[in-house]
């Protein structure tokens, strides 16, 4: 019968002709004195053996165990799910670190028990990856163990990472001016949401660089309409009566994708044609916003890019502090060139 058993430090020292310490400082990477001839003639020993460091072992050594803790609310569950746990996988992976996934919805119990598993495994950091970017307690983790929450915040000032919404408000906005649009509607204003910071810390930004772009050009805000939710069928009624009060309007900004698709349907209803007769631009960049027609221009919210921002801000990559990740514009056939 073949032998199975796993190469071991000593089978390379052997095969090497090194000895076991000098070996284990080669494959470690620790800093030695020996030549690189000799630093080759171990590693080339390693790759025929198939040999690989054991985990546990590194582990008591370095007082490392190269994993991170992803705990989520509902991300694992919506949409964006996957794009955020990609980032996530995809940044370990290229920093030698497997990942440990647990989710405990909008649960505090579920939280601290998660954070109580998660550091009882001895992972080297935690990352929180929030479903709607709001201000959360988290439970305080052991003195050594990072802790970064993605599209999120914490009343302590942990180490965060959010998407870059003033820049996105103010970018959409200017897409419609650049394009000579002045008389222009938003449907999605939500103020007992955008002034709590509980429920969001983001969509006051994202007003307020939508409505600095018209100021900063001289031209009036867009007419803006108040919403209790952000569904579809708001942005079907709610741009029905903005067109029936304000004739007048050449574009609308739709606070989510999900509202501009209730846009579209409306428009489409009253015989409207989109750029033709109405531009329409976005956020969020859905599935769906590519696949509607016209396709919708939108802001993407860039949630693989900011879970890898905040392993590599976990695992040192990056200074512990507080990153905003931009949201990039993509433009699709939603607006027409009036100039």
């Amino acid at each position: 019968m073949a032998d199975t058993s796993r190469p071991t430090l000593a089978d390379v020292a052997e095969l090497s002709g090194m000895s076991k310490t000098a070996v284990s400082l080669v494959l470690n990477d620790r800093p030695s004195r020996l030549s690189a001839e000799a630093a080759e003639r171990i590693r080339t020993a390693a790759a025929q053996l198939g040999y690989k460091p054991n985990p546990a072992a590194q582990s008591l050594r370095f007082g490392k165990t190269r994993t991170i803790g992803f705990i989520s609310d509902q991300v694992t569950i919506t949409r964006f799910a996957s794009a955020m746990v990609r980032g996530t996988l995809r940044a370990a992976k290229e920093l030698d670190h497997t990942v440990l996934i647990t989710e405990t919805g909008d649960d505090p119990a579920q939280l601290a028990a998660a954070f109580d598993e998660l550091i009882g495994r001895r992972v080297d950091g935690v990352i929180v990856g929030l479903m709607a970017a709001r201000m959360v307690d988290l439970p305080a983790a052991p003195r050594g163990v990072p802790v970064v929450i993605v599209n999120g915040c914490t009343p302590d000032d942990l180490p965060s990472v959010l998407p870059d919404e003033y820049a996105a408000g103010h970018a959409m906005a200017s897409v419609l001016l650049d394009a000579g649009h002045s008389h222009v509607g938003f449907i999605g204003d939500i103020p007992h949401i955008a002034g709590d910071p509980r429920r969001s810390v983001t969509i006051a930004r994202r007003l307020a660089g939508m409505r600095d772009a018209f100021a900063e050009r001289g031209i009036p805000g867009p007419i803006e309409v108040v919403v209790e939710d952000w569904k579809t069928a708001i942005g079907f009624v709610q741009s029905q009566r903005l067109l029936d009060e304000h004739p007048e309007l050449t574009a609308l900004i739709a606070a989510t994708d999900g509202v501009a698709f209730g846009i579209y349907q409306a428009l489409g209803e009253r015989g409207l044609r989109i750029p033709a007769d109405i531009s329409v631009v976005s956020f969020d960049d859905e599935d769906l916003a590519e696949l509607v027609r016209p396709g919708l221009t939108t802001a993407r919210l860039p949630y693989e890019h900011m879970a890898r921002v905040g392993v590599e801000m976990l695992l040192g990559e990056r200074d512990l502090a507080h990153e905003l990740v931009p949201m990039p514009v993509i433009v699709r056939e939603s607006v027409r060139d009036l100039r």
